[in-house]
């Protein structure tokens, strides 16, 4: 368990850290389509893997959801990249969230039961908690496209309310 935690806060860490969030090296529009894709497709997947391993109805129901709502953000952004003419561009960032996913799903594949359900929820914490603060401090304030800014602040609820969720969840498994 400590194993999977230090890998899921070394990934979370890593898009927060990474080049692409820090001041000197803002990421411009293609890059920050790119890291939304990315961050919605390791969420995908996480929800998709807990669907089929939990037991438990509250989780099973949340992962359902995660799948649903993070799939439907990224035809959003498919969609107005597409309008824009923009290509979604690989970076440090978006490199590191993929990796950082792949390396949680591999942790998250070796547990089952109330183990299983802890990691994913308390994953989804941080994750989501983290998505937040990219958001708020790079992503919405280095947007240069009027669209895909209005884009980022309508969706930000939608994190809030998935991390408020996933506290709510956390609680009850303690």
């Amino acid at each position: 368990m400590k194993k999977l935690t230090a890998v899921l806060v070394a990934g979370l860490f890593a898009l927060a850290a990474s080049p692409a969030f820090s001041q000197s090296a803002a990421p411009n529009d293609a890059q920050i389509a790119g890291i939304v894709v990315a961050a919605n497709t390791v969420d995908i997947d996480a929800g998709k893997l807990a669907q089929k391993k939990s037991q438990n109805k509250e989780v099973k129901a949340f992962a359902k959801q995660m799948v649903t709502d993070h799939t439907g953000v990224n035809k959003q952004a498919t969609a107005l990249v597409k309008k824009l003419k923009i290509t979604p561009e690989d970076s440090d960032t978006s490199k590191s969230l993929k990796e950082s996913g792949d390396a949680t799903l591999a942790k998250l594949k070796d547990l089952n039961g109330a183990k299983f359900d802890k990691a994913y929820v308390d994953n989804e914490v941080t994750y989501h908690q983290t998505v937040i603060d990219a958001l708020d401090k790079t992503l919405i304030p280095n947007a240069k496209n009027a669209e895909l800014k209005d884009t980022l602040v309508k969706v930000r609820p939608a994190f809030v309310a998935h991390l408020e969720h996933a506290k709510h969840i956390q609680a009850s498994l303690k």
